[in-house]
């Protein structure tokens, strides 16, 4: 408002409801104007800023997420059946469905091999056709015209050479690393899951429940896991479930303790208080209002379960207590490396894809820190 203008002018008198019209309809315009339900709050938005500020952290994100979304998509990249064939006027696509040979005129019911000279001439001798994935072998696909014997190094038909049983090093890191990520994403997910339940209980009761809790969760965690899983491993064969269900069973108790903590700290709050007082169940103060604020320290953990989840599955399967013979599996590769020193391109082949993997992820993982920071949040300059 101009310094010249009095309280009793009758300028003021005429520009006060004006301004005072515009305030109102400002503000209505705004309590009117509702919030996006997919659009972030500020917090949220200045979070996401100071994540991107993390360079390393934010490009590693996008170079581990392109990775991930090409390896689920293996089956189109790295496989031993064409992903479209012609045949005498008709369209097939093995990748989808499985077709005997004499659906293309061979003699036997079993499943075609496309790779067969034979199949490919009767293929070619209705004027037919195939269109082949980039790579054409799949992560167990064994090659038997090989010029030398296995493992056979680097060429233009195998770009990292073949394992010591003529397959294709390439298409084996490709569903391997795969594999990992989901072995390692299903175990994240469900260990934080279990986890934050448990550590809820703990920290929100308290007392006996808490001091009956932490006892149980000592001799728990004093259980020998590889000790376990050797045992399992010699009565029946390990799968991926199988091996998920054990690394479950202790991977929980890490996210426990971050959760427990915060919940400790959080429930004298005195929203918490007035929660109660008017008469909300615990199961909704604890879930609704001391978890949101419990979730920071979760997600901040999480890269680093994803991590050391994929570092435990390529750890049993070096030591041959992992997934079963023949999996796609990075650990099983450096085994091989470590098994077949004239073949180096195997060991550096899963050193390098391992690292690569690890280092993304470490690297995610300190960004995601550094932007739930509580100090760096609010910094100023972040709007």
């Amino acid at each position: 408002m101009d310094a010249r203008i009095k309280p009793g002018d009758d300028t003021f008198r005429q520009s006060t409801p004006a301004v005072a019209d515009i305030t109102a309809r400002g503000v209505a315009a705004i309590a009117l104007k509702p919030r996006s339900r997919w659009q972030l709050s500020p917090i949220n938005k200045r979070r996401w800023l100071n994540f991107k500020a993390n360079k390393r952290g934010y490009w590693s994100l996008w170079i581990f997420l392109t990775l991930f979304v090409i390896s689920l998509f293996a089956e189109f990249i790295a496989n031993d059946k064409p992903l479209l064939v012609k045949y005498n006027g008709g369209y097939y696509m093995p990748v989808f469905a499985t077709y005997p040979e004499t659906a293309f005129g061979g003699e036997f019911e079993t499943e075609a091999d496309y790779r067969d000279p034979y199949v490919k001439g009767l293929i070619a001798a209705k004027d037919g056709w195939m269109v082949w994935p980039l790579i054409e072998y799949s992560y167990n696909t064994i090659n038997l015209n090989l010029p030398v014997p296995a493992p056979a190094p680097p060429s233009a038909e195998n770009l990292l050479g073949t394992d010591d049983q003529g397959r294709d090093v390439l298409a084996r890191v490709i569903y391997g690393f795969r594999l990992c990520v989901l072995f390692g994403l299903v175990l994240t997910f469900f260990s934080s899951i279990i986890g934050v339940a448990a550590g809820a209980v703990q920290g929100y009761f308290g007392g006996w429940v808490d001091l009956i809790f932490q006892r149980f969760i000592e001799i728990w965690t004093s259980i020998p896991q590889l000790y376990l899983i050797i045992i399992i491993a010699a009565v029946i064969t390990p799968n991926f479930w199988i091996l998920l269900g054990i690394m479950l069973l202790f991977s929980w108790v890490g996210v426990t303790g971050l959760i427990r903590a915060e919940f400790l700290r959080g429930r004298n709050f005195e929203y918490i208080k007035a929660a109660r007082a008017l008469g909300l169940s615990d199961t909704r103060i604890m879930f609704k209002h001391l978890l949101p604020n419990a979730m920071v320290a979760t997600l901040t953990f999480m890269p680093f379960t994803l991590n050391s989840a994929i570092t435990a599955l390529t750890s049993l399967d070096f030591l041959g207590f992992g997934l079963p013979p023949g999996s796609a599996s990075l650990g099983e590769l450096l085994q091989q490396g470590k098994s077949n020193l004239q073949a180096p391109w195997l060991g550096l082949t899963a050193f390098f894809v391992i690292a690569v993997m690890l280092s993304l992820l470490i690297f995610i993982g300190e960004a995601v820190r550094d932007a739930l920071d509580p100090r760096k949040t609010f910094v100023k300059g972040v709007r």
